[in-house]
């Protein structure tokens, strides 16, 4: 896996009160970090579903588009935030999949917990990385961490030592608010081949909020 270059991190990360306390980005006053933004932009999303589609083309999603898509925001604290992600494919709902962010000290964390429909955890969860850049107040890069690459390795996934991922939000308050989620690998980044796994939803009208994904009741 080629190097990533570490830019530095802005310093100084602000408490949270709590989900309900961070509605907008202009709580946090003018020396808030772009992972402080985001955190809020994701936590003024508390408690609600929404709607999404897959935007990118790859052969390997071919079951994933036309399927049905919800996330939610389901539980937020200072220093975490879960966001279940269901897909329905063949009249079934998948709700094995939840996106965990956490904070890490000046950094934010991502996490994939994957279970099974009996709650029990998939050899292959709990995997993701960590931001190594300052990011922007509406993007957030996450490098895989050394755990996710002897995962990857142990289960005979050579190419997703790779991983690179993208989590976009809007805040509660933007005209037009979306999130998104991506999974990238590039033949530049030392992936033997290139890789887009792209979904989208729009945050601008909440739907009914699923039930609980596998394993988190």
């Amino acid at each position: 896996m080629t190097h990533i270059r570490l830019i530095g991190l802005m310093a100084g990360t602000l408490l949270l009160a709590s989900c309900s306390d961070m509605a907008g980005d202009s709580d946090l006053g003018e020396n808030a970090s772009p992972a402080d933004q985001w955190f809020a932009a994701l936590s003024s999303h508390c408690g609600k579903a929404f709607a999404g589609k897959l935007v990118s083309n790859d052969a390997t999603d071919a079951d994933f588009a036309n399927a049905e898509m919800v996330m939610q925001v389901r539980h937020c604290s200072d220093e975490r935030i879960d966001v279940p992600f269901h897909v329905k494919t063949d009249e079934e709902w998948d709700r094995s999949r939840t996106w965990v962010i956490t904070r890490e000290g000046e950094k934010l964390r991502l996490k994939h917990d994957h279970r099974h429909s009996d709650g029990t955890s998939d050899p292959v969860t709990m995997y993701g990385g960590d931001t190594v850049e300052a990011g922007t107040l509406d993007a957030q890069h996450f490098i895989v961490d050394p755990e996710s690459i002897a995962l990857f390795e142990e289960q005979e996934l050579p190419a997703s030592v790779h991983n690179v991922w993208t989590v976009e939000v809007d805040g509660s308050d933007a005209p037009e608010p979306t999130y998104a989620y991506q999974l990238k690998r590039t033949i530049a980044g030392g992936a033997p081949e290139e890789r887009l796994f792209r979904v989208e939803f729009d945050l601008s009208e909440a739907v009914d909020a699923p039930p609980a994904a596998w394993g988190q009741e």
